[in-house]
Parts: C-alpha cells; sequence; structure tokens
C-alpha cells in the first residue's frame, strides 16, 4: 500500500508539476502577447504620428498657396482699379484736343456759327462715348416723380398738371447698364 500511496503522491506531484508548467508556459505565451500588442500599439502610434505630421505640413503648404493666391488676386485687384478708366480717358482725351481746335480755329476766322458747329459736332461724338459705355439719359420732363431716379429741388401748384408730375429739369440724370449715377434733379407739382 506504501508504493501505491507513493505513486499516487508521484502522480499527483507530477499533475501539480505539469499545472505549472502549463500556467507558467502561460503566463510567458501571455507576456509575449502582450509584448506584441504594445508594440503593434508602438508601431500604430508612430504610423499615426507620422501620418499627421503629413497632413500637418500639406495643411501648411496649402494655407501658405492660398494666402498667396489671395495676395496676387488683390495686387491684381487693385491693379485692374489703378487703371480701369484709362481706355475711356483715352476716348475723352481725343475730344478734348478737337474742342481745343475749335477753339483755335474760331479764334482765327472769327467765326462764331462754326464755333457753334464744330462744339456741337464734340458733343454728339461725347454722348455716343457714353451710349457706348452703357449711360444713358434719364427721361425726367413730364413723366411721374420716381424718388429713385430724380431729386425733388422745388415743388410747384399747377392746377392743370397731374400731382406728382415733373415740371422742369434743372440737370440731367443718367444711368450706367441700369444703375442710377446721377439722379436727375427736377421740380415736381403738388396740389
Amino acid at each position: 500500500m506504501a508504493e501505491k500511496d507513493l505513486e499516487k503522491e508521484n502522480l499527483e506531484g507530477e499533475a501539480v508539476q505539469n499545472e505549472a508548467v502549463e500556467e507558467q508556459n502561460e503566463n510567458v505565451e501571455s507576456q509575449e502577447a502582450e509584448k506584441s500588442t504594445e508594440e503593434t500599439s508602438e508601431d500604430k502610434i508612430k504610423k499615426l504620428e507620422a501620418e499627421l505630421q503629413e497632413w500637418k505640413n500639406s495643411y501648411t503648404r496649402k494655407l501658405a498657396e492660398f494666402q498667396n493666391f489671395t495676395k496676387r488676386k488683390e495686387n491684381e485687384v487693385a491693379e485692374m482699379r489703378k487703371y480701369a478708366s484709362e481706355e475711356i480717358v483715352v476716348k475723352l482725351l481725343d475730344n478734348i484736343d478737337n474742342l481745343e481746335r475749335a477753339v483755335d480755329a474760331s479764334k482765327e476766322s472769327q467765326n462764331f456759327d462754326s464755333l457753334v458747329e464744330g462744339v456741337n459736332m464734340i458733343l454728339n461724338n461725347l454722348k455716343h462715348l457714353l451710349t457706348e459705355e452703357g449711360v444713358e439719359e434719364i427721361e425726367a420732363a413730364g413723366k411721374e416723380y420716381n424718388p429713385y431716379e430724380h431729386k425733388a429741388m422745388i415743388t410747384e401748384n399747377k392746377e392743370e398738371l397731374d400731382d406728382n408730375v415733373v415740371v422742369q429739369v434743372f440737370q440731367k440724370g443718367y444711368k450706367m447698364k441700369g444703375k442710377v449715377v446721377r439722379p436727375a434733379m427736377v421740380t415736381v407739382n403738388k396740389k
């Protein structure tokens, strides 16, 4: 019986040893798994940090490009504004030259009629130039008063005219491409 007990104890000891070895193996495996998980996490963190840095660099470049684009456009707009009226000025200079010639010619010939004729030609040229630029005269005399197109200077009470009708125009008004650039100065009938 002692042998059986000894064998039994040996078997139990071996089982305990096997369990301890298995436990130790499991611990080693879990430690290795943790290490590989830690390494994987560290690799992921490094990869994400590198990707973040790449995005930051890309954003900084795009921001700099946009700022340069904005500055370029602002300079182009400033340049356009600076010389926007150049074409119309050149056309006006031609008419100024014609006026000077008309004045010089009338001084020499002392002919008032030729001066008036020359001035009328220049006036027609200027009106044509304005028409080409989209400028049109605002019709006012005999029309109903419109506060967006007319500026009332005086009111009169004329029984033969309707209420709110323009009686007289002191200064013509003009629109440019549909926008009022100068309202007509008028007298309006008020009953």
